[in-house]
């Protein structure tokens, strides 16, 4: 608060009362006095004011001692003492006192000029006044704010010190230095992505979706984590599991982020998921894994299937976005165990024309699938499906996966020669397991067989006219879109 002006700090009484005095003795008349040339007013006398022999030999009046001012800070009075001292001789009396003389020009008079003292006097009032409220106002200001000097508050010192390994701080601190930002554009599109290093060789593993974009004859540039930018060359890709790699070249002191086994996992495990989130570059969420093996299916915006993609996903509760689509989902080790794809997004979310946000239900694809794949789109440029050779009726509404009666070119429903016509499939048959976990529609039995290698083998749980039966198979191999 500012401090008080002299004005302000006289408000409610601010004049402490004259102090009682005593009067001393007359002073001995002096041998050579002389009549004052100059005669004076009359003046009104104080009650307790007697005149004294002027060395001269003229009376003059006592002139008036003033009060001390007393101003009043926020809290306590500050007192400040009168600017002018009087001698002894002189008594005091309170001009702004109700209870004393009468003024010292009378009503109706004319006004006769003052002493030179009584000049100095009014003078000496005015600065005694003004002293009082700049010396209350400061008295309160420094009361009230602590001081004149600059505040400086406590601060903890800087710290320098390495996070723990196994902290959210730690594992990012690893991992951010293999993880990019992917910008793609082609075809009147664009789009922004993450993805990850694999190896020195400049092989990156990201999602189809990003890349999509770019077509065949887009651009696709990469960013580092330290802001150094290259552009990249399209490497494979494949719809069906919705994962892609690019190279980058010319780029030295690439770190490759480990990769883990998403086998390993287990509900409840904390992991850390780094992104571009709407292109907010080095973004680090954490959560836990929520649940394992969530059959989901995205893409299909092409209307024919192609891009479909199927996966038995590891679900996770920490935030994911767009953007964050190719980025990795990484244990305590800082160890990749997903590629981050997907979300479930509020159904009200981009009602008008907005991206959806997270909202807690994050999709990643298991790491163990993407090596899998990666592995083939670097050495082979495509990627291979397992299939068990039948058409699946995706209409059915029953519990299971119906095989379909003729395939989509009117053909058997069951490929001769292959995997289920071997094991004794038929159709009309309903797959209700698949190695005993039970699958409740034909997407979810896509998403089981996609989730195996092509020769592994199967135990399916087949009802047929009611009854139950099992048939073991040996998956067979498609090549990718």
């Amino acid at each position: 608060m500012a401090p008080q002006s002299p004005a302000q700090a006289a408000e409610g009484g601010v004049f402490a009362p004259p102090a009682h005095q005593q009067t001393p003795p007359p002073a001995p008349p002096h041998p050579r006095s002389q009549p004052d040339p100059q005669p004076q007013a009359p003046e009104a006398h104080h009650p307790h004011a007697q005149p004294q022999p002027d060395p001269q030999g003229a009376h003059h009046p006592h002139p008036p001692h003033h009060p001390h001012p007393q101003v009043h800070g926020a809290h306590h009075p500050a007192q400040t003492q009168g600017a002018l001292q009087q001698p002894s001789s002189w008594l005091q009396y309170d001009p702004w006192s109700t209870r004393g003389p009468a003024p010292l020009t009378h009503s109706g008079e004319p006004a006769k000029k003052r002493s030179r003292r009584g000049s100095l006097l009014v003078g000496a009032l005015v600065v005694a006044l003004l002293a009082g409220g700049i010396g209350g106002g400061i008295g309160a200001y420094i009361e009230r704010n602590g001081g004149i000097t600059q505040v400086e508050l406590q601060q903890a010192p800087r710290d320098n010190a390495d996070r723990a390994p196994d902290s959210v701080a730690g594992i990012a601190s690893s991992a951010l230095p293999s993880v990019v930002t992917l910008h793609v554009s082609g075809g009147g599109e664009q789009g922004t992505g993450t993805g990850f290093v694999l190896d020195e060789q400049g092989h990156i593993l990201t999602n189809n979706h990003v890349v999509d974009p770019a077509g065949a004859a887009g651009e696709i540039s990469v960013t580092f984590s330290g802001g150094e930018t290259a552009k990249a060359t399209l490497v494979g890709k494949d719809s069906g599991y919705d994962l892609a790699v690019v190279k980058v070249a010319g780029v030295s002191g690439l770190k490759p982020l480990p990769l883990g086994n998403s086998d390993s996992v287990q509900v409840g495990d904390p992991v850390v998921a780094i992104g571009a989130p709407f292109d907010l570059q080095n973004t680090v969420t954490s959560g836990i894994i929520s649940a394992k093996e969530r059959p989901i299916t995205a893409g299909g915006e092409k209307g024919d299937g192609s891009d479909v993609s199927y996966v038995d996903a590891l679900q996770t509760d920490a935030p994911i976005n767009p953007g964050n689509s190719g980025g990795p989902l990484v244990d305590t080790k800082a160890r990749v165990i997903g590629i981050n794809s997907a979300i479930r997004a509020a159904d009200t979310a981009g009602a008008e024309g907005g991206q959806a946000g997270s909202i807690g239900l994050g999709f990643a694809i298991p790491i163990n699938q993407g090596k899998r794949v990666a592995e083939e789109l670097i050495n082979t440029g495509k990627a291979t499906h397992p299939v068990i050779g039948v058409s699946l009726d995706m209409k059915y509404t029953g519990d299971g996966a119906r095989v379909g009666e003729k395939g989509k070119d009117g053909s058997g429903s069951v490929s001769a020669g292959g995997p289920a016509a071997k094991a004794g499939v038929k159709a009309g048959d309903v797959i209700t397991k698949v190695d005993g976990q039970r699958v409740h529609s034909g997407e979810e039995l896509i998403v089981k067989i996609r989730s195996h290698r092509p020769g592994d083998r199967l135990e399916l749980t087949v009802v047929r006219a009611g009854k139950e039966r099992t048939m073991t198979l040996t998956l067979g191999s498609a090549d990718g879109a």
